[in-house]
């Protein structure tokens, strides 16, 4: 699907609050509600806007504890791999996860109740997995920025 002026500022205006009406976005995006409504049911079919969620202040919520985490596996065996990336998709300290170059295989963003969860999570989940021959942890102190919005 190739993204035109309309769908841009449709998807704008969502990114700035998933909560608005069909008739505020139509009017946001310069078009009839109908087309507006349309529009969006083929942003959301072609998986340009993959969901719709709540932005939560993690600090607020309790998980106080913030660290990027820094993987590096003693070897690429897939089997090695793929319990790495099953178990990492499952837990929910993990915010993030990617596969990186440069000095670590995997850079993971962690968010937890204190230091006390992280080292749980450190011993009970990542020291236990195959093939992980090194973790370095960095913590946050403070977030300068955070951004869910695309320019799109």
């Amino acid at each position: 699907m190739e993204i035109e002026e309309q769908d841009r500022r449709i998807l704008r205006a969502l990114q700035e609050d998933g909560r608005i009406s069909n008739q505020d976005l139509a009017e946001k995006a310069g078009m009839s509600v109908s087309a507006c409504w349309r529009r969006v049911r083929a942003l959301e079919t072609a998986g340009i806007v993959a969901g719709y969620t709540a932005l939560v202040d993690a600090t607020k919520a309790g998980l106080g504890f913030h660290a990027v985490v820094y993987i590096h596996l003693a070897r690429h065996e897939s089997s090695y791999v793929a319990a790495f990336i099953t178990e990492v998709k499952r837990r929910p300290e993990v915010l993030d996860c990617f596969a990186t170059t440069g000095e670590a295989d995997y850079y993971l963003r962690v968010r937890c109740k204190d230091l006390d969860a992280y080292n749980a999570f450190l011993d009970d989940v990542l020291f236990r997995l195959p093939g992980i021959a090194n973790v370095r942890t960095s913590l946050v102190l403070k977030e300068i920025k955070h951004q869910t919005m695309l320019d799109i």
